[in-house]
């Protein structure tokens, strides 16, 4: 295995092109059995309070928030309270007539066919959309991209609407159920399902933009308070207790979770690149997993390789870049390099 040493210059050398001096930063983590072997932090978390980054500090996660939208139904289907072939329309009647054939299964790997939520959102509405919102604009749409299943194409729709499904099933908001039935019981005491004036979050990155005269707030945008698709907080602390839930299925079920990371078969006789909260690949190596994160002042990137229990994270408060590429380059070199 990489020495510790050579860990820690790794994600340095990684994440110098994510933090500026006096501007936004980054936090990153190396992770194996749930150990942190590695961290490192740069930049800033709060440029106006000239507040580090660091191993604690919580990032909105964007997207990376889809994998624990996508564990709630997965404990939900192992608790027997939904199936993942369910159709949608049972859980959110509100859907048009055109999700009929739409399945749970369908919105967790991306082939539901359903529009792009944020299409109908004004970048000028001063208004934030939040999921029952999102389910509002999508319900007078009378068509879909493709027929349920036949073809993939990236949704955040799926996970807003997964998001509502959850609360739907369980009768608790979805933050609540995430809170009690993954954070708190892997104790990632600071992760939350942030809703403003409900929820706070601790050692709290802003968001920024970098532009020509200096880092300019960009917290917010009118998609930014949505939470199915990705509205968590968390820290690379927190996360390397998720990841080592995943490789140990903590969580759920080890036949719940090989259903999770098989990606579905098309029309076209391929498959699609995305099992259930994660983008899957497989090398020489094994499998592996990662996913990006993508929002309003905020670029975050994870991979991690289950088998081995390994896992490089990877948040900054910025926005642009392409830190999930940092992660993999990192994760590849560890799963290459000799134990």
């Amino acid at each position: 295995m990489t020495s510790t040493a050579s860990l820690d210059a790794l994600l340095r050398e990684v994440l110098t092109p994510c933090a500026h001096p006096g501007g936004p930063g980054a936090s990153a983590a190396v992770v194996r059995d749930g150990r942190i072997l590695a961290s490192y932090g740069c930049g800033l978390a709060d440029v106006e309070r000239h507040v580090p980054a660091a191993l604690h500090t919580n990032y909105r996660l964007a997207s990376l928030s889809k994998a624990f939208t996508a564990m709630a139904i997965m404990l939900l289907t192992d608790k027997r309270q939904l199936n993942i072939d369910d159709c949608a329309r049972q859980f959110l009647p509100a859907l048009p007539a055109c999700a009929n054939d739409i399945r749970v299964r369908h919105l967790l790997n991306h082939t539901s066919g359903l529009w792009d939520y944020e299409d109908f959102v004004p970048a000028d509405q001063p208004a934030q959309v939040h999921d029952h919102d999102a389910l509002a604009l999508l319900t007078v749409h009378e068509q879909l991209y493709f027929s349920p299943g036949a073809a993939y194409r990236y949704s955040n729709s799926g996970y807003v609407l997964l998001g509502l499904i959850v609360e739907a099933v369980s009768g608790v908001s979805f933050a609540r159920f995430l809170h009690e039935h993954i954070f708190a019981s892997l104790g990632m005491r600071a992760t939350v399902a942030h809703a403003e004036g409900i929820s706070t979050v601790p050692e709290r990155a802003w968001g920024y933009t970098v532009m020509s005269h200096g880092a300019q707030r960009t917290d917010q945008s009118p998609t930014s308070a949505t939470l199915g698709d990705g509205g968590i907080y968390s820290s690379v602390a927190d996360l390397a207790a998720w990841t080592h839930a995943l490789a140990t299925h903590a969580l759920v079920r080890p036949t719940t979770w090989r259903d999770a990371v098989t990606p579905p078969l098309l029309a076209d006789g391929g498959r699609g690149p995305y099992g259930f909260g994660w983008f899957v690949e497989h090398d020489d190596a094994g499998m592996w997993l990662w996913h990006h994160g993508e929002t309003m002042g905020f670029t975050n990137g994870i991979a991690c390789d289950p088998a081995r229990d390994l896992a490089v994270i990877v948040l900054t408060n910025r926005t642009g870049g392409a830190p999930w590429q940092s992660a993999q380059r990192v994760l590849h070199t560890l799963r290459t390099s000799p134990a």
